[in-house]
């Protein structure tokens, strides 16, 4: 059991990854981590980024997880990812992040003209979103 991690992330709409990795690499708010078996128990946040998975049955095998914030635990080589929303790279609709990419952007545009803070601040997390989405797609 100490020469891998079990790997679990899980949104409100239920398990979105389960498997065995030897590595996880996620990006936290204060920068990137990478976890190992035996690592030290850690809780942290996590920002809107790929989590990259290196997968126990081959050394070429990396999963990919888009991940929109969240949290991320580690204990006795099992990592607990609980996000707002996650997907494989599989699993992600291209066309549609590309249009929300180009609706956040519309947003984007009219929350300046209208020097609405808020709305700014919710439209540049859904950019994010979009184009973290998009990014991971690249990985299938």
């Amino acid at each position: 059991m100490d020469n891998y991690l079990t790997v679990n992330v899980v949104t409100p709409n239920g398990l979105v990854y389960d498997h065995h990795a030897v590595i996880v690499v996620a990006k936290t708010l204060d920068g990137e981590v990478g976890i190992l078996p035996r690592h030290a128990p850690i809780i942290v946040p996590l920002a809107i980024d790929e989590v990259r998975i290196k997968r126990v049955d081959s050394d070429t095998h990396v999963d990919w997880v888009a991940v929109n914030g969240g949290v991320m635990e580690v204990r006795e080589n099992v990592v607990s990812i609980i996000a707002d929303s996650a997907e494989r790279e599989r699993d992600i609709d291209v066309p549609r992040a590309e249009r929300a990419k180009q609706r956040a952007e519309q947003m984007i545009k009219e929350a300046k003209q209208n020097e609405d803070i808020d709305e700014l601040s919710r439209a540049t997390v859904a950019l994010h979103r979009a184009i973290n989405r998009i990014k991971v797609s690249k990985h299938s």
